[in-house]
């Protein structure tokens, strides 16, 4: 594969990561969403999240474990709790990192 080949590889993904970015903004702009649209759309933030985090927590080895033996289910318990109290970011993942390098020190 030579430069140009990458550099229209590298050029085709930018394109197509930026195009379902710009385009909504683009015609969305200056438009008012129906409510409903937008308390739906208010839901995606979440439910990306979990998504992302669910299979890490559940199946950190690639088999489900429910138990207490999955430090990062383990760890999730702190980590919601301090989500919940604190609603800050940054301390729900520092209480999660904390609790599972404790863990992983004790256990």
């Amino acid at each position: 594969m030579d430069q140009s080949e990458i550099l229209i590889a590298i050029c085709g993904m930018a394109v197509v990561t930026c195009l379902p970015r710009i385009l909504p903004a683009l015609f969305l702009s200056g438009r008012r969403l129906h409510p409903a649209i937008a308390r739906w759309l208010g839901f995606v933030p979440a439910t990306v999240l979990a998504a992302l985090l669910a299979p890490g927590l559940l199946c950190p080895e690639q088999k489900l474990m429910i138990s207490f033996d999955n430090i990062f289910l383990v760890a999730a318990v702190p980590a919601f709790a301090a989500a919940l109290f604190l609603k800050n970011f940054f301390a729900t993942v520092a209480v999660g990192m904390g609790v599972v390098a404790l863990a992983r020190y004790f256990f």
